[in-house]
């Protein structure tokens, strides 16, 4: 049973877990570098990006030890054009990689290289970096080392259902009925907000790194494996990760689900501060530039906790479906909704119509979602670039 969706589950640093683990997935790919009005470094080796300094256009290339390196090279036109122009804010769909993720990651392909299960040396220091990654998720789920396990590999109100859960499983338990097993995929909540794990209650937990400035790789939380929660293989061989996920373990992807864990760990309050900020000038921008009658943000509920960094809202009037008006503009990258559900075209989130919002509204919807990096003068471009977007639709629905 799924309790809580990804909008509404917690996690950043959290304590008060018992027997728990956490069971990782990945598909050890890198995405490319995504740029904000200030460039972030690119996500995978020996990739350059521009960096602008006013007319100066830098060409940056990254070093295989991770660090980053100018180099007296031009960029071309269309990528100078780019890194002028582009504002990305659909942080929610993916982050780049931290440069602390990615230096970590690429010293673990040169440094611990070997077979974390091989008593070589190269083995040996692979399996340091892997304990090291455990230890940095078990203190960001609050969990123990020990219970860590890995393998190769809309809206965001934060929702009360958990807690109304466990007071469910209470009364069931009193009567001699199995308990409720709960489970939450906290993909959007890490980094972004603090949890308790005690308040959360929850017998499965998802997280995703690629949502929190690391690699694509995941991670599955269990309370009490097989013994307190069931939990049973999907794949037979080898006996790694006892017994619950056979094959060898990815260690550069694990390396940097663990640094990001570890810079969560850190700095959780100061992300949630900076995103919370920006965010509400946001909001304020976007109600300044179109007015209250026309402006309907659509997850200000009353007495209802929202995601830091995130702003969903519509421009009321016919023609102004989110698609179309984000497809108008000429510097904001970002989305109607989530990447996953990206498939359904001009129809509005089923969430959105689920929390009343008239289907005429939930159809103009957008979805804006800020970072770590994400500026106020960010905000103030993009807003302008919205406002060009209207109009410029409005003006094409009159002639």
């Amino acid at each position: 049973m799924t309790g809580v969706d990804s909008a509404s589950s917690p996690t950043c640093a959290s304590s008060g877990w018992g027997r728990e683990r956490v069971i990782t997935a990945s598909c050890g790919s890198f995405y490319p570098p995504l740029r904000s009005a200030r460039p972030r470094p690119p996500s995978a080796w020996g990739a350059d990006f521009c960096r602008m300094d006013g007319d100066q256009v830098e060409k940056m290339v990254l070093t295989k030890d991770g660090r980053k390196t100018a180099v007296d090279k031009e960029c071309d036109g269309e990528e100078k054009k780019s890194v002028e122009s582009k504002v990305y804010m659909d942080y929610n769909a993916t982050t780049p990689m931290a440069p602390e993720v990615i230096q970590t990651v690429t010293e673990a392909m040169h440094e611990a290289w070997g077979n974390p299960s091989s008593s070589y040396t190269a083995g040996r220091k692979a399996k340091e970096i892997i304990n090291k990654a455990r230890e940095s998720l078990a203190r960001m789920v609050g969990g123990r080392p020990q219970d860590i396990i890995f393998t190769s590999g809309g809206t965001e109100p934060i929702s009360e259902l958990s807690q109304q859960i466990q007071i469910l499983n209470q009364n069931r338990m009193a009567l001699g009925l199995p308990r409720i097993l709960m489970h939450t995929d906290a993909a959007q909540m890490i980094g972004k907000g603090r949890v308790d794990g005690q308040d959360l209650g929850v017998d499965y937990l998802t997280i995703v790194g690629h949502k929190f400035y690391a690699p694509r790789i995941g991670a599955l939380y269990v309370r009490g494996p097989g013994v307190t929660t069931p939990l049973h293989p999907m794949l037979f061989g080898g006996g790694q990760e006892w017994n619950f996920r056979p094959g060898t373990e990815n260690t550069p992807m694990i390396a940097g689900l663990g640094k990001a864990a570890e810079l969560v760990n850190k700095n959780c309050e100061d992300y949630e501060a900076h995103m919370k900020e920006v965010r509400d000038y946001l909001e304020k921008r976007l109600e300044a530039s179109f007015g209250k009658q026309r402006l309907h943000f659509n997850s200000q509920f009353p007495g209802a906790k929202r995601l830091c960094n995130t702003c969903n809202f519509s421009v009321w009037g016919p023609g102004l479906q989110g698609r179309m008006v984000l497809s108008h503009c000429k510097t904001l990258l970002a989305s109607v909704g989530a990447a996953c559900h990206s498939e359904k075209g001009d129809q509005p989130s089923s969430i959105l119509l689920s929390c009343g919002i008239p289907y005429e509204v939930a159809q103009n919807a957008l979805r804006l979602s800020v970072g770590r990096d994400t500026t106020k003068e960010d905000v103030d471009v993009i807003v302008e670039d919205l406002k060009q977007s209207v109009a410029q639709l409005e003006q094409n629905r009159v002639t």
